[in-house]
């Protein structure tokens, strides 16, 4: 079981209790956008260290096509990922492992955090 699998049933749990209908689709948004934001700050940060290396890779427009494609790519695959059976058999695999569960709004800030690095890193750069 993945880390990403663990902020998912995290932000799930939280949710169903909540919110039974659209608990997974929350946990499967959240997901996304945590993912999204690491790419961001990857893509931030080599575009940075190419541009001081004078290293000409890719264009800035076709980076931000290339960047948004890869989103949606991500939000499918999470979408068929949690939304089937693996779902039900990770999830019977957390509920057997007594593991503790993560501070929602610990959870939450990761993104933040990731989008508010990548936007230092783009401004340095």
């Amino acid at each position: 079981m993945t880390l990403f699998d663990k902020f998912f049933f995290s932000v799930f749990k939280y949710y169903k209790d909540a919110q039974n209908k659209k608990a997974n689709t929350i946990a499967t948004v959240y997901i996304s956008v945590l993912q999204s934001a690491l790419m961001l700050l990857l893509g931030v940060f080599f575009a940075g260290f190419f541009k001081q290396m004078n290293v000409n890779t890719l264009s800035q427009d076709k980076a931000i096509t290339l960047f948004v494609l890869a989103c949606i790519f991500i939000f499918f695959k999470n979408w068929m990922q949690y939304a089937g059976r693996k779902r039900k058999v990770l999830n019977a695999k957390m509920l057997k492992s007594k593991s503790l569960g993560y501070n929602i709004y610990l959870i939450w800030l990761l993104p933040v955090v990731c989008l508010g690095l990548s936007l230092i890193i783009y401004q340095a750069v």
